[in-house]
């Protein structure tokens, strides 16, 4: 971040910020078809940013036709892998040309620091454009072992019109962890992003023209998931979903593939992540400070949030009175366009309200509060609350066993190996864990019998575009990043030839 940028400045781009808020459908910003809009809310401030177009069925089906049209045209489908690759890697350039500017727009829609949309979400959804990108002429199809009359080929295809439905907590990052692949590989997207956070995505619908995408081949329609996200889960013309968001809304995803036409389904859903530390853990300050960011980053809206914080009974006092002092110094709320900021402001009065019933229940159900617990920086209109600190949970209350999705951490011990294996994996979840300890072999028996999708030692949230990101259970299944993303956006087909 340039050191010319401080709160002033940024107040002052905002000012003179352009913000799109129609539907794309085939190349060209338009309004809903029913006219409909809704207020898109800063939670920085409460102030209306935009009237966003609320897309519905017709909406939903233009963009599909839209989809369909330029996916049987060939003009992306059909085009060379190495063709493919040079315009996205010119879409993740422009992304990147444009930081600043999608940046602002996470910040005011979404709340997170700016310091975080500059420095993680903006970086992070390049990155993965460019990586799927470079990654998609180098995917090579197999030969059979054959008699020599015969020849068995093994060839990947675009599966056709993809519908992505992502999440409002990183909104560009999460929508690009699914555009890379799916557009590397020949398919036509649809993109609903969440109303609660939708102008980053509809922006970046024309930034994909500009880098040479052909019309239709990304369209974007901002909206309910109730309305147009039920139309793309029920549509007959959709060949995949994708999805990150809550467990609850996979599953009724799960139920409309059912009841359309047996659309693949990839679905990223909830975690209660387990952040497990063992008394022979190497560095129980580095711990300390990476359990508090583990629950404070992003305001603890995030899918794998260490929210469950296990620690052996023997060092359990001591390190949570270093965890208790790490969220104090580091990590408080602020004014999310503040560069120095690193809490910033709860997605909707929605979310703010689940936070504090949750910090509700855990008063109620008994367990003791060490740090945080309450709304703050009411005056400025914006959704604020602090990083909050329960000891004395056990794993059968609300706090411990439900994703809150806000920055509540929960510190259960224990007293043996066998004893943290069975509380972490005690859980409908199975996204992510971590595990700290100097003991290699203990390190490796954790991470085999963790029911999780990742497994962190002696970090938390560790990884790249290299990792497959996914979960267990009802944490979802399929993978983002990596290579085994293409599994969810290609076909496999066999053609058996008599020679």
């Amino acid at each position: 971040m340039s050191s010319s940028h401080t709160r002033e400045s940024w107040n002052q781009r905002r000012a003179s910020l352009e913000i799109h808020s129609q539907a794309f459908v085939d190349g060209r910003y338009q309004p809903a078809v029913g006219g409909e809009t809704f207020e898109c809310i800063s939670p920085v401030d409460g102030c209306v940013l935009a009237e966003v177009a609320s897309c519905d069925q017709a909406d939903a089906d233009q963009a599909v036709a839209a989809a369909r049209r330029a996916f049987d045209s060939g003009i992306w489908s059909r085009m060379a892998p190495a063709q493919r690759k040079q315009v996205m890697i010119r879409f993740a350039d422009v992304i990147e040309e444009h930081a600043e500017e999608l940046a602002l727009l996470e910040t005011l829609d979404m709340g997170k620091p700016i310091k975080d949309a500059l420095s993680v979400d903006i970086p992070g959804a390049a990155r993965a454009i460019r990586w799927s990108g470079e990654a998609i002429d180098k995917l090579y199809d197999e030969v059979a072992a054959t008699a020599h009359d015969q020849l068995g080929l093994v060839t990947r295809e675009p599966v056709g019109v993809v519908a992505a439905i992502v999440p409002w907590n990183f909104p560009l990052m999460m929508a690009c962890w699914k555009l890379g692949p799916a557009l590397s590989a020949g398919n036509s997207v649809v993109l609903k992003p969440s109303e609660k956070s939708p102008l980053s995505a509809i922006r970046l619908a024309q930034l994909a023209i500009d880098a040479g995408l052909p019309a239709g081949v990304l369209n974007v329609l901002p909206g309910y998931g109730h309305t147009v996200g039920k139309a793309l889960g029920l549509h007959q013309d959709v060949d995949t979903l994708v999805f990150t968001g809550s467990t609850r809304i996979a599953k009724q995803l799960m139920i409309y593939a059912g009841e359309s036409n047996m659309k693949r389904v990839w679905l990223e859903a909830g975690g209660k992540s387990p952040n497990i530390v063992f008394a022979d853990a190497p560095d129980l300050d580095a711990a300390a400070q990476a359990a508090a960011g583990a629950i404070a980053f992003n305001q603890g809206e995030v899918c794998t949030a260490g929210s469950r914080l296990l620690v052996e009974a023997s060092i359990k006092e001591l390190f949570v009175q270093k965890v208790a002092a790490a969220l104090k110094a580091s990590w408080q709320p602020g004014h999310p366009l503040d560069p120095h900021t690193t809490v910033g402001a709860l997605v909707d009065t929605g979310q703010i309200e689940t936070v504090l019933r949750y910090i509700e229940a855990g008063h109620a159900e008994g367990a003791e509060l060490v740090a945080g617990g309450h709304r703050v920086m009411q005056e400025s209109g914006g959704l604020f609350v602090e990083p909050t600190l329960f000891d004395g949970v056990t794993n059968d209350m609300r706090i411990a066993r439900e994703e809150i999705f806000g920055p509540v951490l929960s510190v259960i011990s224990f007293d043996s190996f066998e004893e943290a294996i069975a509380i972490a994996n005690d859980t409908v979840y199975g996204l992510a864990a971590a595990v700290w300890t100097r003991d290699l072999s203990k390190a490796h028996r954790a991470a085999r019998a963790l029911r999780a999708g990742s497994v962190w030692v002696n970090q938390y949230d560790g990884g790249d575009m290299t990792a497959p990101f996914g979960g267990f259970k009802q944490s979802g299944n399929g993978r983002d990043k990596s290579l085994h993303a293409f599994d969810k956006y290609t076909e496999i087909k066999s053609t058996w030839i008599q020679l």
